[in-house]
This record gives structure tokens, sequence and C-alpha cells, in this order.
């Protein structure tokens, strides 16, 4: 599933070319990718409208449109929203709308497992959309303090990996960059967060950003399905540290990484640099 660099990457790669446009026509192919309007009620509410501005909270991209309407886009496992400056192109096997601006281009989502999500509702109205509402802080916000941080830490018995990954908490990591960062602040994924010190939190905090901020410029991390806004590979997989890569050696000590399943997910870890709790 693509994380916060990924659609963060997407959402500044769109921002110049899909504002301002007037949406001449809406295509929907899988019309189950629409949550809460039927096909009809979503074309009469979009065609005719533009984009106004595109933001991010957490995975989730928000349009916002004329008439105080925000479209709520969610990637989920394999959905892309990649701009074609020339429509005509042939449509993706797996296309599942397609945002038509005439001689200027066309937006599509494309999705081969079909989990993206597409919600239309009133401007700020996000308790209509399953999950956006519960969002916790963003960690490359001011709000993400380090005193926010371990407050959220303290007094946990639950394991630092399931904590990072709990969307509720921090909103937009996910397994691969969960992993990076515990790597790089020396942290174990099974820790009880609570057991975390001053110190190890402080590096863990500032190792979140930086990790973060790092995979951005670098356009988030392509494994498989992931593409930008212009349909190009991210490059961060070239500078991932120990995610995927059970058996090779760590970059740090050169002992042999490991993984194991830790809060229902696989994580990468170091057992040398990353040790247990005793």
């Amino acid at each position: 599933m693509p994380e916060l660099p990924e659609v963060e990457t997407v959402r500044r790669s769109l921002l110049p070319v899909v504002l301002h446009k007037p949406i001449e026509a809406v295509h929907i192919h899988y019309p189950r990718l629409l949550h809460n309007r039927s096909v009809g009620e979503f074309q009469e509410l979009v065609v005719n409208n533009q984009f106004l501005d595109l933001t991010r909270r957490g995975k989730y991209l928000i349009f916002s449109l004329e008439g105080d309407l925000e479209l709520v886009a969610h990637l989920r496992m394999t959905g892309r929203l990649i701009y074609y400056s020339d429509a005509s192109i042939p449509l993706a096997k797996h296309t599942s709308a397609v945002f038509d601006f005439g001689a200027e281009g066309a937006l599509r989502f494309e999705d081969v497992r079909k989990f993206g999500t597409l919600d239309l509702v009133p401007k700020g109205k996000y308790e209509e959309v399953r999950g956006l509402y519960t969002l916790g802080v963003e960690p490359l916000s001011a709000e993400f303090t380090l005193d926010h941080f371990q407050d959220l830490l303290a007094g946990r018995s639950t394991k630092i990996k399931g904590l990072l990954l709990d969307q509720t908490k921090i909103a937009g990591l996910g397994n691969i960059y969960v992993d990076e960062s515990l790597f790089e602040a020396g942290i174990h994924p099974e820790r009880p967060a609570g057991s975390l010190s001053k110190a190890e939190s402080k590096r863990l905090h500032r190792a979140i950003r930086e990790v973060l901020e790092l995979a951005i410029a670098n356009q988030g991390t392509t494994l498989r399905d992931y593409r930008t806004g212009f349909g190009q590979e991210g490059s961060f997989q070239n500078r991932l540290q120990i995610y995927g890569k059970k058996g090779k050696a760590c970059p740090r000590c050169g002992a042999d990484l490991e993984h194991k399943k830790v809060a229902g997910r696989t994580s990468h870890f170091c057992p040398a640099c990353q040790r247990e709790l005793i």
C-alpha cells in the first residue's frame, strides 16, 4: 500500500497539472470505487466542476471542488492516480475512473486489485469517510513534537511497531517506513512502546521525520505497483537499508538481517543493532 511519502509524491506531482481545469466528463468504469454516491449523482456533481486544491491527510488525497465539495481518494493496495496530457492514449486495462479535461488531458484512477476508493463529501465532513476522521497526528507537521510523541508512548505495553502502524496515533506510516525508522533509531520492533527511554524516543522521533523526508525527496518507494502522478517509479527502494532484505548483511554492523511477524506485519530488523529489551 502506498504510504505517506508515496501519497505526498502523487500530490506534489498532480498539483501543477490538475487544478482549475474544467472537468468535461467523468467516466466510472468500476462503480464500486464510489463509496457514498451513485454513478449518476457523482457525475452530476463533478462534471463541469473543477479541482481548486489538492491536499493530503495521512494516506488520503483530498481534492477541493467548487460548491464546497471535497473528493477524497484512497489508493489502498494498488491504486494509481495518473495525469495524462493526451487523453487519447488508450486506457490501461485496470482503469477504474477517468476525469476528462478535454484538450487539457485527463486524470485516471488505475487499480489492479480494485480496493481503491473515492468519496465525494461536503467540505470537512470527514466523518463520512471511514478511517479519515480518526487519523492521528501528521508526522511531518509542527504538531508532531517530541513531547507529543513521548506522550503517545508513555505507559503503553503495545509493541512499538504496532503503535507506529496505528493510524489513529500517527497518520501515514506503514510497514516500510516503520521498519526503516526503527532501524535508524536502533530499536527492536517488539519493544513495548512505554519501555523506550527519553534518549531512545528522541532518536526514533528524529528518525521518523528524516526517513519520511528522504523518501519524499526520492519520490517514494516502488516495489511493484506504485507510480507518481506522471506514471513514473520512485527511487527510494534503492536506498532502503533493511526492508525486504532478510539474510543480507546489516549495512551498519554486518550481522544477518532477520524478519518476523510483529503486530500482524512482516518486520525486518537487525538482531545486533536492534536488541530486544531483556
